[in-house]
């Protein structure tokens, strides 16, 4: 993802001239937290039915 950031960043540019690096991670903080917690419900809700994690794979809290 580091490798595109540059060009995330020009591509937003196109749109919004005086974007830089804060405004980039402004606008995508909202999204990443969203989908931390959502992925943290999953998380929990996996553990909770007792789903294993991959094949032989058991869950050791």
């Amino acid at each position: 993802m580091v490798l595109f950031f540059a060009l995330i960043i020009v591509y937003f540019q196109r749109y919004q001239k005086n974007a830089g690096i804060g405004t980039l991670v402004a606008t995508m903080l909202p999204y990443t937290i969203v989908f931390f917690i959502g992925w943290i419900i999953l998380l929990i809700v996996w553990i909770l039915a007792g789903w294993p994690l991959g094949p032989g794979a058991g869950i050791h809290l």
